[in-house]
């Protein structure tokens, strides 16, 4: 069977990068890590706009993972993964404004807690309103993690949807979907440099070794992708702990071959290909760590025996 997107899906995808294209989001991404969170918020609002906080109430996961993936290309900061794909099923409604939400073990803090109109933490009686405790420092510094607790003062996890195993999973394909992107994002940014910088009179990219290594890449990222859209036509945990795996070890091997053939440059913090690099790693393990979904996938494998 051979899966193709909808042509209003592709329209959707389409104008979303435009957007995004004509946007800095690079520029917000690193004014985001410093606390001036202006540019973000504006994007945010214009993405909004767009219908990106309303996808996981009243589009497909599709629609869902289509979405991600730009916002993952591009490098978009703010909650996105807690506002616009965990809290909508959890709540069972919209989410109006920035939300973000803590749901340990699994997600012990909460994103961007201190511009969110809305916090709240995951316990056994579903959600609850929580404050905002101290910042803790990410190897992404464009994701500023919070210690949250619970809010005493407000409704209890009684008041609301109990619906969390399917908003978790949601989130998990969300968060792969962004793998899958950032992933793209540095192997594209890897094979232009490779086509410009020389070495012994000769484009590095003609060295079959480098050659090699980035075919590695493509083919990890194109493996990676049916899992993704495979687990969005059929988000059973299974597959969506499948697809997160498989985004993250695509996307992390990116960015190993980014930062390999890009050479010192590399490592540098004003070079743009560490925004991608900080955030593949820092996602490898967001909604889960690889050992929790390949855990996962094996325990369903054995039920089944």
């Amino acid at each position: 069977m051979r899966f193709e997107l909808t042509t209003d899906q592709k329209d959707f995808a389409s104008s979303l990068e435009s957007l995004l294209a004509a946007s800095d989001t690079v520029g917000a991404a690193r004014a985001w890590a410093e606390g001036n969170h202006e540019a973000g918020l504006k994007l945010w609002q214009r993405l909004a706009e767009q219908g990106l906080t309303m996808l996981a109430s009243e589009a497909t996961p599709v629609e869902v993972v289509v979405a991600f993936e730009a916002l993952g290309r591009h490098a978009v900061p703010c909650p996105w993964v807690e506002s616009a794909a965990y809290l909508p099923l959890a709540l069972g409604r919209e989410i109006e404004g920035v939300a973000t939400v803590a749901v340990p073990p699994q997600v012990p803090w909460a994103l961007d807690a201190d511009v969110a109109d809305e916090v709240y933490v995951a316990g056994p009686d579903g959600l609850s309103a929580a404050t905002v405790g101290e910042l803790n420092v990410s190897v992404d510094r464009a994701r500023r993690l919070f210690d949250v607790r619970l809010d005493t003062s407000s409704p209890g996890g009684s008041d609301y949807s109990t619906n969390l195993r399917a908003a978790f999973d949601l989130a998990v394909l969300a968060t792969a979907a962004q793998l899958l992107g950032a992933g793209e994002r540095v192997l594209a940014d890897s094979v232009t440099y490779v086509k410009q910088r020389k070495q012994f009179g000769r484009e590095i990219g003609s060295y079959q070794a480098i050659k090699h290594a980035l075919a590695h890449v493509r083919i990890a990222l194109d493996f990676a992708r049916p899992l993704v859209f495979g687990a969005a036509l059929d988000p059973t945990p299974r597959s969506v702990s499948a697809a997160k795996v498989a985004c993250g070890d695509a996307a992390y091997l990116a960015s190993r071959t980014g930062l390999q053939v890009h050479g010192a440059i590399g490592y540098t913090q004003e070079f743009d290909l560490s925004i991608w690099i900080t955030k593949i790693r820092a996602l490898v393990t967001a909604w889960g760590t690889p050992a929790f979904h390949r855990a996962r996938i094996l325990e369903s494998l054995l039920a089944e025996r």
